[in-house]
């Protein structure tokens, strides 16, 4: 007779994800079963089971577990068109990988004939390589929606690239109310388009770095890359939303230290942090209270010992969504952050 209800532990195996996960996603509202036993055991029907397939597919595509919530919230959420999305992405890369194919078979038959391949062939196929095994993985391939060649996709990004030049050539300032909003839709489009996967978009980063370092040609210009992504124009909308919750001396001690924190020790620390709520590790496990403790430190050199401010940039990011939008940083990251802070003992 076929089982109607699962356990928290026979879903745990059968799925591949941890008890403690499972509980995290429970106490967030993203996969609650639909009875429990008399024992006070989860159950999870064959709806539940369903939810957590859809809620699997999409974290594969990179997206925080409040996108997912709210995906899975809306009325018109077509889990079709995610389906779709994925499959298209693998066509793309099955062409990408054909392409690199032919190229290696035309040279195989070339060294097994009498002539060398030509130059061009051999530069094609490590072109080709380079993209692969340099920068990305297959798996980040996979799930990244912007692998696809859209044609909407691509005439957005032509309609920003050209507003930009445009702003540039006129001379419009970085911290312009035209150029910073340009800014946040860039950074927006850059955040969705990388599936909100940090790691990616860092990857990136080091891969416009090693262009340049290399002396290569790179298809974002310094002048852009200090103009938009280096934070002039997204950090002044960014500021301009903090000057509504702190005073005058407060911003410029927010700018200040914004300006040289270190950002590969804060990325590094938010990742791991990231990665305990992932695991779905509570925020009061010893390793997240040390990841924590971390944290406040880095937050007391970035403001000094004012909790006043602390909570005056809480209550900011409470109330203006837009101060995390294009930054790939999640909401439910920061809660969780939040939660394993004001578990720490006191110092």
């Amino acid at each position: 007779m076929e089982k109607s209800v699962l356990k928290i532990g026979e879903l745990a195996a059968r799925s591949g994800l941890t008890v403690r996960a499972l509980h995290h996603y429970d106490d967030i509202g993203l996969l609650t079963p639909s009875a429990r036993a008399d024992s006070g055991y989860r159950l999870y029907n064959r709806d539940d089971v369903a939810r957590l397939h859809k809620i699997q597919a999409l974290r594969k595509f990179g997206m925080s577990l409040a996108d997912i919530a709210t995906f899975l919230a809306s009325d018109d959420a077509q889990f079709a068109d995610i389906v779709a999305q994925q499959i298209a992405a693998l066509d793309q890369q099955i062409r990408q990988a054909t392409t690199l194919r032919e190229q290696l078979g035309r040279l195989q038959q070339q060294m097994r004939g009498d002539s060398d391949p030509a130059l061009e062939d051999w530069l094609g196929a490590l072109e080709h390589m380079k993209l692969y095994e340099q920068y990305f993985t297959p798996e980040e391939l996979r799930r990244l929606p912007f692998w696809q060649q859209d044609a909407r996709r691509n005439a957005n990004w032509r309609g920003m690239t050209e507003e930009l030049s445009s702003l540039m050539a006129r001379g419009v300032p970085a911290d312009s109310d035209e150029a910073s909003a340009l800014a946040q839709r860039w950074m927006e489009t850059l955040e969705q388009e990388t599936g909100a996967d940090l790691k990616f978009a860092l990857r990136m980063t080091a891969m416009l770095k090693q262009q340049k370092e290399a002396g290569e040609h790179s298809p974002i210009s310094q002048k852009v890359r200090q103009y938009i992504y280096l934070g002039e124009a997204f950090m002044a909308r960014k500021m301009a939303i903090y000057a509504k919750y702190l005073t005058a001396d407060e911003m410029r001690q927010l700018r200040a230290t914004t300006s040289r924190q270190t950002s590969d020790e804060s990325t590094t620390l938010y990742l791991n942090l990231q990665r305990q709520m992932d695991n779905g590790v509570p925020p009061e496990d010893p390793t997240s209270q040390s990841l924590a403790r971390e944290w406040q430190r880095m937050m007391r050199e970035r403001m000094g010992d004012s909790p006043d401010m602390q909570a005056r940039i809480d209550l900011a990011h409470d109330n203006e969504p837009e101060l995390l939008r294009g930054t790939w940083v999640s909401e439910a990251t920061v809660d969780y952050i939040r939660k394993a802070v004001a578990a720490c003992p006191p110092v």
